[in-house]
Parts: structure tokens; sequence; C-alpha cells
């Protein structure tokens, strides 16, 4: 169906991946980073001069636009999200996005830094590229696959359905989103501005991977205050906060209840930071798993280790112990809205797919938006090795992700 198309995908992602969106999850502002700003604008200038409507970037880096209907009938309304920041885990200054024209098969060697190699036995879905182009970094940074490969496939869908006015579908609606990578995509969003019925992000991995499901996750934090005293006087008098942190993190299970030993349908708690001195020292965790209910057990089990080894430590220091709700599991809501799914599974079989229905061990914005009132699964996008200097994502798996929306259209529009 999409034969024939030149597809601009690719060179729209390598230019979005040059332009710096590093999110902070410190920053306490919105955007976290004003740089997003500058592909939030981009974006808007490009969708402008494609001849879409309502295009706007507000002051928060959210960027809306609308592909208006060319059906003769009422159809729902879909919006397509993705997010235009890029991970704090590795830099996202000056990438150097590199085209591998027909990768050969072989395990690539990074330019910019040699020890990085993206190997085939770390990588297994590389053989599935052999003969096809891949895009990686040069060594130094991340790629930003995540998610600009979204926002590439979503751009290239604009295009061809501008470009192409006999496909028919309802109105669409475009969402390209700030700050998801630190928890805070939908946190300025105006929903009425998306004005969308159903909503899908383009934030997945593999190709055929389709996912309804999330974890549900809190955000713990546990502040130790100890007492202080001069060193040189401290005898029977210091009860070191950082030290009682350190014993915390000791007694946490070696064997369980990590992402380091578990997989699949298990949850975890997970320190990601420390911070502190001698005074007062904070811990903050993240608590992960698919059934929301299991949370509170994991953070009760938590607490009484926190306050085990506080009892034990010390009786002058004191603990807080503070519960964030971040995101729930989409498919508590997902599961009222079963044609959302099913329509997907439609456009992607009609692209030839393997379908994967894959729980996230993770959560998108579609997580967010779902419990806002906006169903929204997630789709593929082919991105590989996220969050690292091995990062790449094959060309192929981009043109196919367009296919699929635009196959996704027509499923609305004719099933209305």
């Amino acid at each position: 169906m999409i034969k024939g198309y030149e597809h601009t995908v690719a060179e729209r992602f390598m230019r979005y991946v040059t332009i710096d969106t590093q999110s902070d999850p410190e920053s306490g502002k919105h955007p976290s980073t004003e740089k997003q700003k500058q592909l939030s604008n981009l974006l808007a200038e490009e969708l402008k001069a494609l001849g879409l409507k309502d295009v706007y970037a507000d002051k928060y880096a959210y960027m809306y636009a609308t592909i208006p209907s060319n059906a003769d009938k009422k159809v729902p309304v879909v919006c397509f999200c993705s997010h235009i920041d890029t991970a704090p885990d590795c830099s996202g200054t000056n990438v150097k996005p590199i085209l591998h024209k027909d990768y050969d098969g072989k395990d690539i060697v990074l330019p910019d830094d040699t020890t990085q190699v993206i190997s085939k036995k770390d990588y297994p879905y590389l053989k599935e590229h052999k003969g096809h182009d891949i895009i990686t970094a040069s060594g130094l940074t991340l790629l930003g696959a995540d998610d600009k490969s979204g926002v590439a496939i979503i751009m290239d869908m604009a295009n061809y359905l501008v470009t192409h006015p006999e496909i028919k579908h309802g109105e669409i609606k475009i969402l390209f989103t700030p700050d998801e990578e630190v928890g805070q995509g939908t946190a300025m969003l105006d929903l009425k501005k998306v004005g969308a019925d159903y909503a899908y992000t383009l934030d997945g991995g593999e190709a055929g991977t389709l996912e309804d499901e999330t974890f549900s996750a809190d955000a713990v934090r546990i502040t130790i205050h100890g007492v202080i005293a001069h060193p040189g006087y401290a005898r029977n008098k210091l009860v070191n906060a950082i030290k009682i942190a350190g014993a915390i993190i000791d007694a946490l299970p070696k064997d369980e209840w990590s992402p380091e030993t578990t997989s699949k349908r298990k949850g975890f708690v997970h320190p990601v930071a420390i911070n502190g001195i001698a005074e007062k020292a904070t811990i903050d965790f993240i608590v992960r798993d698919f059934d929301t209910l299991a949370l509170k057990n994991y953070e009760e089990r938590l607490q009484s280790i926190a306050e085990k080894v506080l009892k034990k430590y010390s009786k002058k220091a004191t603990m807080e112990f503070k519960i964030t709700e971040q995101y729930r599991n989409m498919k508590e809501v997902l599961d009222h809205y079963p044609k959302v799914v099913a329509y997907a599974k439609q456009a992607y079989k009609r692209a030839g797919l393997k379908i994967e229905n894959e729980p996230i061990r993770g959560g998108t914005d579609g997580s967010r938006l779902s419990f806002m009132g906006l169903p929204c699964p997630n789709l593929f996008t082919g991105m590989q090795a996220i969050h690292s200097k091995h990062e790449w994502v094959g060309v192929k798996d981009m043109e196919k992700a367009v296919e699929v929306l635009v196959n996704l259209v027509q499923v609305w529009e004719e099933n209305k």
C-alpha cells in the first residue's frame, strides 16, 4: 500500500536527534530544560509548512496540530503522541547520527569511542536488519531514538497523508510532549487542546510489539535526620545520616525484589539516588509492579526494613517516609475500550506484522493519558538499547511504523 512513496522518516530522524533535548529531573520547571523548545518549535514550523491546522507550540514545549478529516462521515478523533526529550542517563549533547547503509551483519564499532561496540551477541535483533539501513550514534552520546524515532514516524505519516488525499481518515491530532523521561510528560498538558477521543503513543521497541499494559509506579523518598557534631568531639554524639542510608541500602534483599533479579511480570523496588551530608540524607526509590495493589505491600516492606535499621543504628536519628504516585497500569483503563487495541491489531496485520503483545516493564505518557480520560496504548518505533551509547534503530522498522499508522487511521474510518 505504501510502495512507491519516498519516506522522509530517516532524514527527519537524523535531523531531530542533533538537537539536544535532554530533560532534567532536578529542574522543577516546565519544561525542565528550555532547549526542548527548539525542537518543539521546529516541528511546529514543519507541520505548518505541510498545511496542517491548529499548529501550536506552547510555552511548556507541548506541540499540538490537526490533520483535518476528509471522511464523509463522523469518525472518532485519534491522536498520535511521542515525546521530544531524551533521557538524563546518558549525554544528549552533540549527537552525531551515523547511517549504516546496507548493514553487513557484523558487530558495529562506534568511531568516536572504539570501546563502544554494538554486538550481535548483546543485541540479537540486529540480525533482522542485515542488508537494511540502521542508524547509530558515534559512541560519545545516546542516539535519541527514544523517542525521536516516534516523532519522525508521526511526522512522516503526516507528510504521507497530506500528499495522498485519497486515503480516507477522520480528524487526526498530533501531540509532542516534553519531559516524559523525568515523569512530567503530561504535567502541563491541555487535554482540551488535544481534543481527541482516543490516542496512541509511538514509544515502543521491536517491529510488531503492541503494548497495552505498563507497570504501576510510585516513588518513595526516605529522609534520614542524623545528629550533627564536630568530628573532633563527636564521640557518643554524632549520628551520621549517610551511614544510616548506606545501612538501609545494604539491608535490601540481595537475590529478589530488584531490577537486576526480576523479569517478566515480577515487580521491584529500586534505589535510584542517594544524596546528603552527615546531618541529613535522602534515598530515592522507584517502586514498580503490574498489580497496583502490590505497591502498598512493597512500600510497607521497605518502610519496615528502614525502620529496623534506624532502630538498630541509633535512637537519636529520625526518619521520614514519603510516597508519591507516578503512574498506573494503563490496562486498567484500556480493558474498558477494547476497540482501541483491536483496531491497532488490524493495522499491524494489514502491514504484514506478527503481533507481539507484551507488557511494558516501565511506563509511557500513555499510562497517564489513559487515566486522564484518553485511552492510549503504545505502538512500536524500532528503537533499541535506549538510554545508552549503544542505542540504534532500523530504518525499515520506522518506515513500517509509518505504514501501520496509515493503516490505522483507515481502520478507524472504515469501522465507524
